[in-house]
Protein backbone atom coordinates (compact mmCIF):
# COMPACT_ATOMS: atom_id res chain seq x y z
CA UNK A 1 0.00 0.00 0.00
CA UNK A 2 1.35 3.24 -0.85
CA UNK A 3 0.72 6.85 1.22
CA UNK A 4 -1.30 8.93 0.02
CA UNK A 5 0.83 12.40 -1.09
CA UNK A 6 1.52 14.84 2.08
CA UNK A 7 -0.84 17.30 3.10
CA UNK A 8 1.31 20.38 3.66
CA UNK A 9 -0.67 20.97 7.29
CA UNK A 10 0.82 17.65 8.61
CA UNK A 11 3.76 20.27 8.93
CA UNK A 12 3.86 23.84 10.12
CA UNK A 13 4.57 26.36 7.71
CA UNK A 14 6.85 28.15 8.91
CA UNK A 15 10.13 28.51 7.41
CA UNK A 16 11.95 25.17 7.02
CA UNK A 17 16.12 25.42 6.74
CA UNK A 18 17.98 22.14 6.32
CA UNK A 19 18.31 19.29 4.09
CA UNK A 20 14.91 18.30 3.87
CA UNK A 21 12.38 20.66 2.86
CA UNK A 22 9.04 20.64 4.21
CA UNK A 23 7.40 18.46 1.93
CA UNK A 24 10.00 15.50 2.69
CA UNK A 25 9.53 16.28 6.41
CA UNK A 26 6.06 15.64 6.58
CA UNK A 27 6.20 13.02 3.63
CA UNK A 28 8.96 10.96 6.45
CA UNK A 29 6.49 11.91 9.60
CA UNK A 30 3.50 10.85 7.87
CA UNK A 31 5.41 7.60 6.69
CA UNK A 32 6.28 7.18 9.99
CA UNK A 33 3.18 7.42 11.38
CA UNK A 34 1.36 5.09 8.78
CA UNK A 35 4.52 2.35 9.73
CA UNK A 36 3.10 2.24 13.30
CA UNK A 37 -0.81 1.70 12.76
CA UNK A 38 0.01 -0.31 9.68
CA UNK A 39 2.05 -2.61 11.89
CA UNK A 40 -1.06 -2.74 14.32
CA UNK A 41 -3.45 -3.44 11.80
CA UNK A 42 -1.73 -6.17 9.86
CA UNK A 43 -1.06 -5.00 6.76
CA UNK A 44 1.80 -4.04 4.45
CA UNK A 45 3.09 -0.51 3.23
CA UNK A 46 5.80 -0.37 0.79
CA UNK A 47 9.26 1.20 2.02
CA UNK A 48 10.79 1.91 -1.24
CA UNK A 49 11.76 5.72 -1.30
CA UNK A 50 9.46 7.68 -3.19
CA UNK A 51 12.48 9.84 -4.61
CA UNK A 52 16.54 9.77 -4.90
CA UNK A 53 17.47 12.00 -1.94
CA UNK A 54 14.51 9.57 0.68
CA UNK A 55 16.58 6.76 -0.86
CA UNK A 56 20.32 8.14 0.26
CA UNK A 57 21.51 6.39 3.64
CA UNK A 58 21.19 8.27 6.60
CA UNK A 59 21.24 7.02 10.62
CA UNK A 60 17.81 8.15 12.36
CA UNK A 61 15.87 8.13 15.47
CA UNK A 62 12.42 8.04 16.06
CA UNK A 63 11.22 9.75 19.45
CA UNK A 64 7.15 9.46 20.01
CA UNK A 65 5.63 11.53 22.44
CA UNK A 66 1.91 11.20 24.15
CA UNK A 67 0.08 13.29 25.83
CA UNK A 68 3.35 15.70 26.04
CA UNK A 69 5.08 12.17 27.18
CA UNK A 70 8.21 10.25 25.93
CA UNK A 71 6.38 7.28 24.83
CA UNK A 72 9.29 5.29 22.93
CA UNK A 73 12.49 6.38 21.06
CA UNK A 74 14.73 4.13 19.01
CA UNK A 75 17.16 4.77 16.47
CA UNK A 76 20.24 3.64 14.24
CA UNK A 77 23.72 5.77 14.59
CA UNK A 78 25.26 4.77 11.16
CA UNK A 79 23.56 5.09 7.85
CA UNK A 80 22.81 1.28 7.04
CA UNK A 81 20.14 1.52 4.60
CA UNK A 82 17.91 4.48 2.75
CA UNK A 83 16.52 7.28 5.26
CA UNK A 84 13.00 6.35 4.04
CA UNK A 85 13.38 2.87 5.50
CA UNK A 86 15.30 4.27 8.47
CA UNK A 87 11.92 5.89 9.53
CA UNK A 88 9.75 2.61 8.82
CA UNK A 89 11.87 0.54 10.61
CA UNK A 90 12.64 2.99 13.76
CA UNK A 91 8.81 4.50 13.96
CA UNK A 92 7.73 0.65 14.40
CA UNK A 93 10.52 0.00 16.97
CA UNK A 94 9.71 2.61 18.80
CA UNK A 95 6.71 1.82 19.10
CA UNK A 96 6.58 -2.05 19.88
CA UNK A 97 10.89 -2.67 21.25
CA UNK A 98 11.41 -0.05 23.26
CA UNK A 99 12.23 -2.24 26.48
CA UNK A 100 11.66 1.18 28.83
CA UNK A 101 7.52 1.52 27.85
CA UNK A 102 5.16 -1.27 26.61
CA UNK A 103 3.89 -1.27 23.68
CA UNK A 104 1.69 1.06 22.11
CA UNK A 105 -1.53 0.36 21.20
CA UNK A 106 -3.90 1.51 18.08
CA UNK A 107 -5.78 3.60 20.22
CA UNK A 108 -2.23 5.33 21.62
CA UNK A 109 -0.73 5.25 17.88
CA UNK A 110 -3.47 7.73 16.47
CA UNK A 111 -2.43 10.05 19.39
CA UNK A 112 0.70 10.39 18.97
CA UNK A 113 2.86 13.15 18.15
CA UNK A 114 6.50 12.27 16.58
CA UNK A 115 9.79 13.61 16.53
CA UNK A 116 12.68 12.51 13.98
CA UNK A 117 16.43 12.76 13.90
CA UNK A 118 18.28 12.59 10.89
CA UNK A 119 21.92 11.62 11.34
CA UNK A 120 24.70 13.12 9.73
CA UNK A 121 27.72 10.13 10.02
CA UNK A 122 29.25 10.36 13.19
CA UNK A 123 33.06 11.58 12.86
CA UNK A 124 35.94 12.20 15.61
CA UNK A 125 35.87 15.04 17.79
CA UNK A 126 38.21 16.73 20.49
CA UNK A 127 36.35 17.33 23.75
CA UNK A 128 36.99 21.22 23.09
CA UNK A 129 35.38 21.10 19.48
CA UNK A 130 32.11 19.52 21.10
CA UNK A 131 29.43 22.45 20.52
CA UNK A 132 26.06 21.98 23.10
CA UNK A 133 22.77 22.19 20.80
CA UNK A 134 24.47 21.42 17.50
CA UNK A 135 26.55 18.08 18.43
CA UNK A 136 24.90 14.61 19.64
CA UNK A 137 27.66 12.59 20.93
CA UNK A 138 29.15 9.26 20.65
CA UNK A 139 31.43 7.52 22.79
CA UNK A 140 32.91 4.17 22.58
CA UNK A 141 35.50 2.05 25.11
CA UNK A 142 35.83 -1.44 24.37
CA UNK A 143 32.02 -3.02 23.45
CA UNK A 144 30.08 -0.09 25.20
CA UNK A 145 28.96 2.71 23.12
CA UNK A 146 26.60 5.14 24.60
CA UNK A 147 24.61 8.04 22.17
CA UNK A 148 22.88 11.12 22.92
CA UNK A 149 21.24 13.25 20.52
CA UNK A 150 22.02 17.06 20.02
CA UNK A 151 18.90 18.21 21.67
CA UNK A 152 19.31 16.32 24.74
CA UNK A 153 21.61 18.72 26.57
CA UNK A 154 19.51 21.58 25.76
CA UNK A 155 16.58 19.91 27.02
CA UNK A 156 18.73 19.61 30.54
CA UNK A 157 20.65 22.58 30.33
CA UNK A 158 23.65 20.47 30.50
CA UNK A 159 27.05 22.24 30.30
CA UNK A 160 29.46 20.54 27.69
CA UNK A 161 31.40 18.77 30.43
CA UNK A 162 28.41 17.26 31.67
CA UNK A 163 27.37 16.16 27.95
CA UNK A 164 30.26 14.57 27.91
CA UNK A 165 29.71 12.92 31.58
CA UNK A 166 26.03 12.08 30.33
CA UNK A 167 26.93 10.34 27.10
CA UNK A 168 29.99 8.32 29.38
CA UNK A 169 26.88 6.77 31.82
CA UNK A 170 24.40 6.11 29.03
CA UNK A 171 27.04 3.92 27.54
CA UNK A 172 27.95 2.19 31.05
CA UNK A 173 31.03 3.75 31.35
CA UNK A 174 32.81 5.79 34.30
CA UNK A 175 31.85 9.24 33.51
CA UNK A 176 35.03 10.21 33.13
CA UNK A 177 35.92 7.85 30.39
CA UNK A 178 35.69 11.35 28.28
CA UNK A 179 39.06 11.95 29.64
CA UNK A 180 40.84 8.57 29.81
CA UNK A 181 40.71 6.58 26.65
CA UNK A 182 37.27 6.02 25.40
CA UNK A 183 36.74 7.59 21.38
CA UNK A 184 34.33 10.40 21.11
CA UNK A 185 32.84 10.93 18.05
CA UNK A 186 30.51 13.78 17.01
CA UNK A 187 27.14 14.08 14.77
CA UNK A 188 24.58 16.63 13.86
CA UNK A 189 20.73 16.13 13.27
CA UNK A 190 18.60 18.02 11.61
CA UNK A 191 15.04 17.56 14.05
CA UNK A 192 12.06 18.12 13.10
CA UNK A 193 8.33 16.75 14.20
CA UNK A 194 4.86 17.34 15.23
CA UNK A 195 6.19 18.51 18.94
CA UNK A 196 7.69 21.29 18.38
CA UNK A 197 5.19 21.67 15.60
CA UNK A 198 8.02 21.89 12.83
Amino acid sequence: MSLPPPSPTDVSASHVSGEFSQEERSLLLRLAHESIISALENREITLEPPTPHLAEPRGAFTSLYLAGNLRGCVGYVLPIGPVYRAVAETARAAAFEDNRFYSVTLDEARHLQIELSILSVPRPISAEEIEVGRHGLLITAGFRRGLLLPQVPIEHQWDRITFLEQTCRKAGLPTDAWQSGATIEAFTAEVFGEKHGL
